[in-house]
């Protein structure tokens, strides 16, 4: 997903930072006063970034100029929601730009939109819904997961076709073809991260189930039946 350094021509990487940055920098506003009133989140932020950072490093080569691989944001929007894990995302794609060559920093404007805004928000409104409808917890997560890696492609693949549609078919026809080129990769890699991503709140709700409740990712009664489930 992580668009290589000087690879979207102007005035496409341009736009994409003017659309991301009043996103990112409410998330910044978000990320303050969470912490200013709520502390014992700190720990938890810290793991929901480390998780975006490790997963989205795993890349694989895919279309010429991106690269495939999971995007860690669910679990993060599920926990913090959208806004504060734009900036979880925009944190790891600076380093990973910055030091592993992994994106670039002309193109974070866009891989921030489509990995740390689109996908988390997709995440998000889908574990909320599929937690209200009565789905069981740790399958919304892995949906929520699931979906939001595939929303970040997909996502991509419009940003690629939008800066180089298609001579016979322009746009449509292109993102046809990146997303196409995309999925061979990603739809499996997503489906891993489902499940890495349920495992891994499994392990939160048995450790800080405290937190998880005041943030409202989980009511009391959702947590005691889940901590009874796995006893």
């Amino acid at each position: 997903m992580h668009i290589m350094e000087g690879f979207l021509p102007h005035p496409w990487w341009e736009i994409w930072f003017a659309v991301s940055l009043p996103v990112v920098a409410l998330g910044v506003y978000k990320i303050n006063r969470m912490i200013k009133e709520r502390r014992e989140t700190l720990p938890l932020l810290a793991v929901a970034g480390a998780f975006v950072f490790v997963l989205s490093s795993l890349k694989l080569p895919s279309v010429t100029g991106s690269c495939s691989h999971p995007t860690g944001t669910g679990m993060g929007a599920i926990i913090f929601g959208p806004w504060i894990t734009s900036v979880l995302a925009v944190i790891v794609l600076v380093y990973q730009a910055v030091f592993l060559a992994h994106g670039g920093l002309t193109t974070l404007g866009a891989n921030a939109f489509s990995m740390g805004i689109a996908g988390p928000a997709v995440g998000y409104l889908i574990y909320r819904a599929a937690a209200k409808s009565g789905l069981h917890i740790y399958l919304a997560v892995f949906l929520a997961a699931t979906l939001a890696d595939w929303a970040t492609y997909l996502v991509t693949s419009i940003q690629l076709a939008l800066a180089f549609p298609a001579a016979s078919g322009g746009v449509l026809a292109s993102f046809k073809a990146f997303a196409a080129v995309f999925a061979v990769t990603q739809v499996p890699l997503a489906i891993v991260e489902g499940v890495v991503t349920a495992l891994m709140f499994k392990y939160i709700v048995q450790l800080r189930s405290d937190v998880l409740l005041r943030m409202k990712v989980l009511s009391s009664d959702a947590i005691k039946r889940l901590k009874e489930a796995a006893a």
